[in-house]
């Protein structure tokens, strides 16, 4: 931890009646020029990105979304559950592979915790699957806080809507903007800087500061700057932030540095430790991926296509209907090779890897009863 991150922390650690009641102060964000300003002074960048994209040239070149699909249900499991843990969550990381791969909620539980982790899988799946759409826009920040607090909310309407009354952070003295019209301008301004940031660590780390300090949603903004702070990793195939082996007190901590005093060293501390760790464990993951098939980058979006069409049509995947549905866009000289591709991606489909082709559990399971064998002839 830096100087200046120890110097926060034992400003945070003093009662809260020691420490001086602060409003949202606007000057905090005016004092930010995209692209000018950087809360991760340059080396530090140059090394995050050393740290995110070792050796892996190729997959810069790869369309927004490659990596991160190709270790999607590492992903989902890790990030879900860490996410989740920060807000108190009691799922283990085994519970939470069970309940996102075989929809086994844990026993003894509340119904609350098991549909947390849930929120975070559907999220997490819309930023990784829809990634021409998905972006540092408010439509997509608004789509996350959807997702995430989904069946959370005591008032329903407050899910996916940005706040209409005055909320205060449990454990400060800090006391956020209380009208709706100043929220929603705010708001805007906030996602609108930040999408002008062009470093996709600085970009992250923006959001992660920002969105909990203007706290825009009447709950779950945490979490919703949790998962907007990988949209920047996601578009640009780095190795996402899962916050494995963040705890909830250096969490916290960091960010009432933000709410009181307007500063983000410890934060930052905290965020570039937990992108470390992050990075150390998809590295393991990463060596293993076989280098992307220029066909398959080229023909992503029909071979997804053609084989979700295939099981929700209930058929068998045999070579005649492959080659009957192969797409126009698909050129005269590639269709043996792409017949091949499906073919092999039938053969390896189980349900661990069919929302990769945006295919429900239900709708995979009701395909394999009626194709036992689920192999193409």
């Amino acid at each position: 931890m830096s100087p200046a991150g120890e110097e926060i922390r034992r400003y945070v650690r003093q009662p809260r009646q020691q420490r001086t009641p602060v409003s949202y102060r606007q000057s905090f964000l005016e004092q930010y020029t995209p692209n000018l300003t950087a809360y991760l002074p340059e080396p530090l960048r140059v090394q995050l990105h050393r740290l995110g994209r070792p050796g892996t040239a190729e997959m810069g070149e790869a369309p927004a979304g490659t990596f991160a699909r190709d270790i999607l249900n590492r992903l989902l499991i890790d990030l879900s559950w860490a996410s989740s843990r920060l807000e108190g969550n009691t799922y283990s990381r085994l519970d939470t592979e069970r309940l996102i791969e075989h929809g086994q909620a844990a026993a003894g539980k509340d119904a609350l915790e098991t549909q947390m982790i849930l929120n975070h899988k559907a999220a997490i799946e819309y930023l990784v699957r829809d990634t021409e759409h998905v972006g540092v826009d408010p439509e997509t920040i608004i789509a996350l806080h959807a997702f995430l607090s989904d069946g959370l909310m005591p008032d329903p309407a407050a899910c996916g809507r940005l706040r209409v009354r005055p909320v205060e952070i449990g454990g400060s003295v800090y006391l956020p903007i209380a009208m709706p019209q100043r929220i929603e301008e705010l708001f805007g301004v906030v996602v609108e800087m930040a999408a002008e940031i062009r470093d996709p660590f600085e970009q992250s780390f923006f959001l992660m500061v920002h969105l909990p300090y203007l706290q825009p949603f009447e709950d779950v903004n945490k979490r919703v700057s949790r998962l907007a702070a990988n949209i920047p990793f996601i578009q640009h195939n780095l190795s996402p932030l899962s916050f494995l082996d963040v705890t909830g007190a250096d969490y916290i901590e960091g960010l009432i540095g933000v709410y009181e005093l307007n500063r983000i060293e410890l934060l930052r501390d905290i965020f570039v430790r937990a992108y470390e760790r992050s990075c150390q464990q998809y590295l393991a993951v990463r060596q293993q991926l076989v280098p992307p098939d220029a066909l398959r980058l080229r023909y992503r979006n029909q071979l997804t296509m053609l084989i979700a069409a295939v099981v929700r049509s209930g058929a068998t995947a045999d070579t005649a209907r492959i080659r009957a549905l192969v797409p126009d866009a698909v050129a005269a000289e590639d269709r043996e090779r792409f017949i091949t591709l499906v073919r092999e991606e039938f053969m390896s489909l189980h349900p661990g890897n069919a929302i990769r082709f945006g295919l429900r559990p239900l709708e995979y399971a009701a395909w394999r009863a009626a194709n036992p064998d689920g192999e193409p002839h």
